[in-house]
């Protein structure tokens, strides 16, 4: 993840009075019924009317961790089994062959 300490402060969008500064903080987010925390997320938080804007580049990893099919083999990425597999199956005859 990028440190924050390395990006700029920038002036606060809601507020135009005050300036985002970079913190860590607890990110809180819903997984279907249960609540997912992330402590030590990195985000920006305005000093003087305290809105936050979380790093996008943290969101979309967390994303990418809490999306439902993650770690799991896509079904169009498994790969075919290899010629000499199918040709020794075809040629086993099955219980109802035999």
């Amino acid at each position: 993840m990028t440190e924050l300490s390395e990006i700029n402060e920038h002036s606060c969008n809601i507020c135009q009075a005050g300036h985002m500064k970079p913190v860590r903080i607890t990110y809180f987010t819903w997984l279907v019924d249960e609540l997912i925390t992330v402590p030590n997320f990195p985000a920006w938080v305005c000093d003087v009317c305290g809105r936050r804007e979380y790093d996008q580049h943290a969101v979309n990893e967390i994303s990418l961790l809490l999306a439902p099919h993650a770690g799991k083999a896509n079904a169009r990425s498994s790969r075919p089994k290899p010629a000499a597999w199918r040709s020794r199956s075809a040629r086993t005859p099955t219980r109802e062959q035999q």
